[in-house]
């Protein structure tokens, strides 16, 4: 019977964790964005004034990251209005240039200082923040942990909800 009781409890507590929302980066939810630092824009700079800014830190090497170029290119589009999307790599514009699939369609910067990854804390990519216009961090994550993907449902709700 006790091994019963514990074997319930262990159960129970591992069921809790796997239910929590990981992180691989520390978290700003709810608080203030760090200030966004590049080193390089390979792209134009984006005006982001009154708009919800998605800051991707991703790499060339990450296959989960290349996974999440499209739907990102996609939000972009869907919500150009109210949503700037951003990558930004640590990795050098030659490595970036490299790459030639998938084709990233938003605005992709590098910091090869790694600042503002080091600010957030970024151990794990890719690894997602949405700023809304107030500069509060409303979503971070990784896009695609089950029961919390960044989906265009999400992004629609915290643009409505703002």
């Amino acid at each position: 019977m006790k091994y019963v009781f514990t074997l319930v409890i262990g159960l129970i507590t591992m069921m809790s964790f796997a239910q929590k929302k990981q992180l691989w980066a520390k978290s700003f939810l709810g608080e203030e964005a760090p200030k966004l630092i590049v080193e390089q824009w390979l792209t134009e700079a984006p005006k982001t004034e009154g708009k919800f800014v998605l800051i991707d830190f991703w790499a060339t090497w990450c296959g989960p990251c290349k996974k999440a170029i499209p739907e990102l290119n996609a939000y972009q589009k869907e919500f150009k209005d109210h949503l700037v999307v951003i990558g930004l790599s640590d990795e050098t514009e030659a490595t970036i240039n490299k790459m030639k699939t998938p084709k990233m369609e938003y605005y992709s910067a590098i910091d090869t200082k790694e600042r503002l990854e080091r600010q957030y804390k970024v151990q794990g990519i890719p690894h997602c923040v949405i700023i809304n216009p107030k500069g509060i961090v409303v979503w971070e994550g990784w896009p695609h942990l089950e029961g919390y993907e960044l989906t265009a449902e999400v992004i629609k709700e915290l643009i409505e909800a703002y």
